[in-house]
């Protein structure tokens, strides 16, 4: 590795960082670095990059999971629900499938999925206490993650294909639902007397988050004048979340390899400029803000 990065960087000497070309995330760490950190925005995939994979053993929830495994939500709907993730998640991260293959599929399982919950006439007051009572949790380092961009007024724009309803709420538990998070996911429609009838909008899926970048042109907009994109994801879908950004400068991607790990990893790091191997840790990420921002 070049030695100046680690000087730069020494977290990126843990054990969980693979890099396939380090002095080319030397470069764009020192580019952004002269351009400033008021050029700067983060881009952020949720389930699964900001939240755990897995915690003592045990797989960690999705915002679709807390829902699924809520009291708000009947036994015989849990089962379909668990029934289409056995159908599906293969699918989804099977490596042999193309992305084509795949987006069909996918639209399919979120379709099905979004139409059940639906069905069980979920009311609006009841996510609070879903969230609560489940064992989603940000990962490790998340207060300093948040903190630090809502302090250097950086923008965090959330992209998730999950539901925003519940991500929101996670974050607002946390505490870190700050003034400078934008969140794009899927919306629950609530009716006058707060009981879900639909979901609204486009659908957000994994592998058409580039779609919502563009829809989305008029936040990039705003944003112009951040021409510097740190991007945390852990799928190769999430790598155009950014493709909204206009007059792009400087991207640096981190990607968090979860799971599959031996037959996914040159893929990602032919994609990702760090990958980070099973690490549940914003240590990282957080090193490299702290880096931006000249809080070293």
């Amino acid at each position: 590795m070049a030695a100046d990065l680690k000087k730069m960087i020494p977290e990126l000497s843990n054990t969980s960082v693979c890099m396939r070309d380090p002095q080319r995330v030397q470069d764009i760490l020192q580019s952004m670095v002269k351009a400033g950190s008021n050029t700067v925005q983060v881009i952020s995939d949720f389930d699964m990059t900001l939240t755990r994979f897995a915690y003592n053993g045990k797989r960690c929830p999705t915002c679709h999971n807390i829902l699924d495994n809520s009291k708000l939500i009947d036994s015989d709907c849990k089962e379909q629900l668990k029934e289409l993730l056995n159908t599906y998640y293969p699918i989804e991260i099977d490596s042999s499938r193309s992305v084509e293959e795949k987006l069909p599929l996918m639209v399919e399982w979120w379709t099905k999925a979004h139409e059940l919950l639906v069905q069980q006439e979920i009311k609006k007051d009841m996510l609070a206490v879903a969230v609560r009572e489940s064992e989603a949790m940000l990962r490790e380092g998340y207060q300093l993650f948040f903190d630090h961009l809502h302090e250097h007024s950086i923008p965090l724009l959330i992209f998730s294909a999950g539901i925003g309803d519940i991500l929101e709420e996670v974050i607002r538990q946390a505490g870190v639902f700050h003034s400078n998070v934008k969140v794009f996911s899927n919306y629950m429609d609530f009716d006058e007397s707060g009981v879900l009838r639909a979901f609204k909008g486009e659908l957000i899926h994994i592998y058409n988050k580039r779609e919502g970048a563009l829809l989305n042109t008029g936040h990039f907009k705003e944003l112009r004048t951040r021409p510097n994109v740190v991007l945390l994801g852990d799928s190769l879908g999430d790598l155009t979340m950014a493709d909204g950004v206009q007059d792009m400068e400087n991207i640096l991607k981190i990607g968090f390899l979860n799971d599959k790990v031996d037959e996914r990893k040159q893929s990602y790091l032919d994609s990702y400029d760090i990958v980070l191997v099973k690490d549940e840790t914003l240590e990282v990420p957080n090193a490299v803000l702290l880096y931006l921002t000249g809080n070293k």
